[in-house]
């Protein structure tokens, strides 16, 4: 009877706890994600090289004659004009030279005068038939050869003239002037490098492309090629990453390529006012090889790379991402040029990559200004995924 009743017990306390079982826990709510539109506009696809920057002119300074260095003139460093004096030589043996030379050219030019003076009284003996016509020949001869003589005696001194002058050692262009490397007392001789003056407005920068790359200019827009368009194509950027206020054009494009690098070596132009560029620096060069019309670009935050391949994740209207894989072409600035895979328009993941799956829901909220950037302006040279 009691096994009974404690059954009877048992039974409702059963059904009562099977009524009141655990609610389920909540689902989790959706992840926030970053998201950008796919741009569509045109872009010009950049190319940076490294250059190195030379004089325009570089004119090694050396004297003209042999002689101890008496005086350097001009400032190291400094602007030197087109025949500034720079350097004088001992001058005293060349003016004692040149003085030798216009006492000769004097003895012979008084020769001279005798001789013809000697002519004009034979033509009257001969006349009178005083002496005889053999005597007239040979003072003729002595008149042209006294002739000859004065002629040389005037080279010789004007040779001294010359020697004697270029004791002032001058500059023959305009430009700054190197770290002199004659001191005074040093015997220089005619192959002496005194100093180097350059001229370094414009200033030029040579670099190196690839057949390739002059290929496509002169299929394309012609920016390797000089004199071929109204604008400067050139850009520098110089140590400290900034660009150089000033743009230059293509002055050179070398005859050849060179067999053992496949490369064409050409030669740019750039306005140097301020004298801010110096020959021996590098500097990249950079130039737009290519316009793109109608490129997809999104940021390179936005690409995704495993094994090889490239994947971005794209919200739909639905809330819900696919991720998809792409063919990635160039940079341009801090956006990368999408071949293949995404449309105008679409929403792509920038932010959050790594907390989604293929068809999951997500919040999507615009990602800041600062994460995507303009192609307006080159921030860095375009770039093949290759690169």
């Amino acid at each position: 009877m009691n096994t009974w009743k404690r059954t009877l017990v048992v039974v409702p306390l059963l059904a009562n706890a099977a009524c009141h079982k655990p609610a389920a826990p909540a689902a989790p709510p959706a992840p926030a994600v970053q998201v950008a539109d796919v741009l569509q506009k045109d872009v010009a696809i950049y190319r940076e090289w490294v250059g190195s920057l030379d004089g325009f002119v570089n004119a090694d300074i050396k004297p003209q004659v042999e002689g101890y260095v008496r005086k350097q003139v001009y400032r190291e460093g400094a602007f030197v004009r087109q025949g500034e004096l720079m350097f004088l030589i001992d001058p005293r043996n060349y003016k004692a030279v040149a003085d030798q030379a216009r006492s000769t050219l004097d003895r012979n030019a008084a020769a001279l005068a005798k001789a013809r003076l000697d002519v004009k009284r034979d033509r009257e003996l001969i006349a009178a038939q005083v002496i005889p016509a053999q005597q007239l020949d040979n003072d003729l001869a002595a008149e042209r050869e006294a002739a000859a003589t004065v002629e040389t005696a005037r080279a010789t001194l004007a040779q001294a003239e010359l020697n004697r002058g270029w004791t002032q050692v001058t500059s023959p262009i305009a430009g700054i002037a190197g770290i002199a490397q004659a001191q005074v007392g040093t015997l220089a001789s005619t192959s002496t490098v005194m100093t180097t003056v350059s001229q370094v407005d414009p200033i030029k920068v040579q670099f190196n492309i690839s057949e390739t790359e002059y290929l496509h200019s002169a299929e394309g827009n012609h920016w390797a090629e000089p004199g071929r368009g109204a604008e400067p194509t050139l850009e520098l950027i110089l140590d400290d990453g900034s660009v150089y206020q000033r743009r230059g054009t293509v002055v050179v494009t070398n005859r050849q390529v060179n067999p053992q690098t496949g490369t064409i070596a050409l030669q740019g132009s750039f306005p140097n006012p301020g004298n801010l560029l110096r020959p021996g620096q590098y500097a990249k060069v950079r130039a737009a090889v290519d316009t793109r019309k109608d490129a997809l670009l999104v940021p390179q935050r936005a690409i995704n790379e495993l094994q090889g391949a490239y994947l971005i994740g794209v919200v739909a209207p639905d809330g819900k991402v696919d991720v998809r894989t792409v063919r990635a072409g160039e940079w341009v600035g801090d956006l990368w040029v999408i071949e293949d895979g995404l449309h105008p328009g679409e929403k792509i993941i920038v932010e959050g990559f790594a907390r989604v799956r293929p068809g999951m829901s997500v919040r999507a909220m615009p990602a800041p200004e600062s994460s995507t950037a303009s192609a307006s302006e080159p921030a860095a040279a375009g770039h093949s995924k290759g690169d």
